[in-house]
């Protein structure tokens, strides 16, 4: 079973920057993908950014591409999320997830992921 702990978010005006933390436990960290995906009220459920452990290929939602990077820190079985230019349309619940597997959807599809925390709650203010 795979637990995902995030922290990390929090208040913060537009233009500055935040970093979320997302540890993993109950499995090999060397899991297929980790992405982070984000709701805001009133929106459905969308992703944010994955990284492929095998190849350490990233992948962005268009509208966060060059503000935000994710990364990952296996000795610390720890996956982050810098984000920085942040704008109030970043406001929102952030969700770290786990792909344990290649299930065959896509990693921008949520169905690709087996593992999910709780979510962190991120504020942008203008």
């Amino acid at each position: 079973q795979v637990q995902l702990v995030e922290s990390g978010g929090g208040l913060v005006q537009a233009g500055g920057s935040l970093r979320l933390s997302c540890a993993h436990s109950g499995r090999t960290f060397n899991n297929y993908a980790m992405g982070w995906f984000r709701q805001a009220p009133g929106k459905e459920h969308e992703f944010v950014a994955v990284i492929i452990w095998n190849s350490s290929n990233t992948y962005y939602k268009d509208s966060v591409k060059g503000r935000f990077t994710i990364s990952g820190d296996n000795a610390k079985n720890t996956v982050y999320l810098q984000m920085d230019s942040v704008k109030p349309e970043d406001t929102a619940v952030y969700y770290c997830a786990a792909s344990t597997y290649y299930s065959g959807f896509s990693v921008r599809d949520p169905h690709a992921y087996d593992g999910w925390g709780q979510g962190t709650q991120v504020t942008v203010s203008s």
